[in-house]
């Protein structure tokens, strides 16, 4: 089994602390290819990177996405999943949409821990898109700042810690989402630390993805996820463009 995973951010270094956590879980026999975009933003944190890194996002799976059982979105907006979706023939997953409905199979209701202000307003629309604003009772930032997305996870660690139990104690929640590529592999290293389970929505996405690939779900030929209609496309990047003319 080969299941493809796009880093839609700029960082290698990210790419690569998914691939060390990816390794911890995936069975034997299963081949995770990691490719990073190499256009666009270090991290995205923002409705208009979103949509930039969506296009740059379906890019790379084009590339690979006839080679692929399964593919991964790994970024936790999730852009370009929904349109993902519609074009390409295999299951596809991403981060948010995983992590929030792992969560509900873990507890009525989830709160989502992240590290910066500027992701909140997308993250909201990542939990409305899913239908899980009943099951959100909240998405919690700590009152502090960072040096660099690259260490974040550890400079953050005890006040992500504290902030995870307070959406326990004052929002009720049931599961703690680790939100945002950079915490990847945390909750891992403070799961004794958090009185209700921690979801790593790299995991989430992961299993979700080789359950799906296993299942051998036929892709759809009609409905709202039905491959568009073929149609030409101008100065599009050649792999994607052989996806939506149809020659791919």
């Amino acid at each position: 089994m080969k299941i493809v995973l796009v880093n839609p951010n700029t960082s290698t270094d990210m790419t690569q602390r998914m691939v060390e956590t990816a390794s911890t879980m995936l069975p034997p026999g299963v081949e995770l290819l990691a490719l990073t975009a190499d256009r666009g933003m270090p991290y995205i944190a923002s409705r208009t990177e979103a949509l930039i890194a969506g296009q740059l996002t379906l890019e790379l799976l084009a590339e690979h996405a006839a080679e692929a059982d399964a593919m991964v979105i790994a970024a936790f907006g999730d852009p370009g999943l929904v349109a993902a979706r519609e074009l390409f023939e295999v299951p596809v997953t991403g981060m948010a949409e995983a992590a929030m409905l792992t969560a509900c199979m873990l507890g009525q209701t989830f709160s989502i821990i992240t590290f910066s202000r500027t992701l909140v307003p997308w993250y909201e629309d990542a939990v409305a898109l899913a239908g899980l604003q009943a099951r959100c009772c909240s998405i919690r930032v700590p009152d502090c700042t960072f040096a660099s997305v690259a260490t974040v996870q550890n400079e953050l660690e005890d006040e992500l810690v504290a902030l995870a139990e307070r959406a326990v104690l004052e929002d009720a929640a049931d599961v703690v989402i680790l939100a945002g590529a950079p915490l990847t592999g945390l909750a891992e290293r403070i799961a004794d630390r958090v009185s209700v389970p921690l979801v790593d929505p790299l995991l989430a996405a992961l299993g979700q993805a080789h359950l799906l690939a296993r299942l051998r779900v036929r892709a759809p030929s009609r409905g709202r996820f039905a491959r568009p209609d073929a149609k030409p496309a101008v100065g599009v990047a050649p792999a994607l463009r052989a996806w939506i003319e149809r020659s791919a």
